[in-house]
């Protein structure tokens, strides 16, 4: 039986990605441009079927981003939703749900709101839409065809570009968070930032994470191996 040797990025590995984390409280500093525009050409060596690279990004910072937040709190006030891809709570499987619950029950334990503030819990998803503080955002596009034709496959592609995405930030220092509630507002998004032809899967607010923020301590367990994964042969 061969051994596993490590290579010299393994332990490079192990840092980037383990040390990613989703950040919920940013300071107000900006990512420097150049910086962004190394983060995001890395990102787009993220792989894709065929290269077919659907995905079409759209970053907000300053006087873009703050009249976006605004227009997406007004969407959330008055319940105008307009989701792409659609969510329900049915999706999840039990396992999936326990996770969830334990998740939640950290994140708005850190902030002090409790299981049955549901007002909390609201004025809390309202503050999110300002993308936790965060000086940018980035909002993830699906680029396909006009006949609405394998959006899941595509989809898939855009998710590993947002993966390569997280890890490329991290590599740079820079903090972020994908924040599935900024896609629940997609004609708002398009509105603001005149996109006529693509999906709005997810968005990513980043900037610098405020290391004081209690919500930024919380540290989410990952299921182990064995119940995730099978090996054959």
């Amino acid at each position: 039986m061969s051994t596993c040797v490590p290579t010299e990025l393994s332990g490079c590995a192990e840092k980037l990605i383990r040390g990613r984390r989703a950040t919920r409280a940013f300071r107000p500093e900006p990512v420097p441009e150049e910086a962004m525009r190394s983060i995001f050409a890395l990102a787009g060596a993220a792989p894709s079927n065929s290269n077919a690279q659907p995905w079409r990004v759209e970053v907000v910072s300053g006087a873009a981003r703050h009249r976006l937040a605004g227009a997406l709190r007004t969407a959330h006030a008055e319940r105008r939703t307009s989701v792409d891809f659609p969510y329900s709570d049915r999706m999840y499987g039990p396992e999936h749900q326990a996770r969830r619950a334990a998740f939640g029950a950290e994140l708005y334990g850190a902030l002090g709101i409790g299981p049955d503030d549901h007002a909390a819990r609201a004025a809390y998803d309202s503050e999110s839409l300002d993308f936790y503080g965060a000086p940018h955002a980035a909002f993830l596009f699906v680029h396909g065809s006009d006949h609405g034709e394998g959006e899941a496959r595509l989809a898939a592609d855009v998710g590993a570009y947002m993966q390569t995405l997280l890890l490329a930030m991290t590599a740079y220092g820079v903090d972020s968070c994908p924040q599935g509630l900024l896609s629940f507002y997609a004609d708002t998004v398009r509105s603001e930032l005149g996109v006529t032809a693509a999906k709005l899967l997810v968005g990513v607010s980043f900037g610098y994470a405020d290391g004081a923020a209690p919500v930024n301590r919380v540290r989410t367990e990952r299921a182990p191996l064995e119940s995730t994964t099978a090996f054959h042969g």
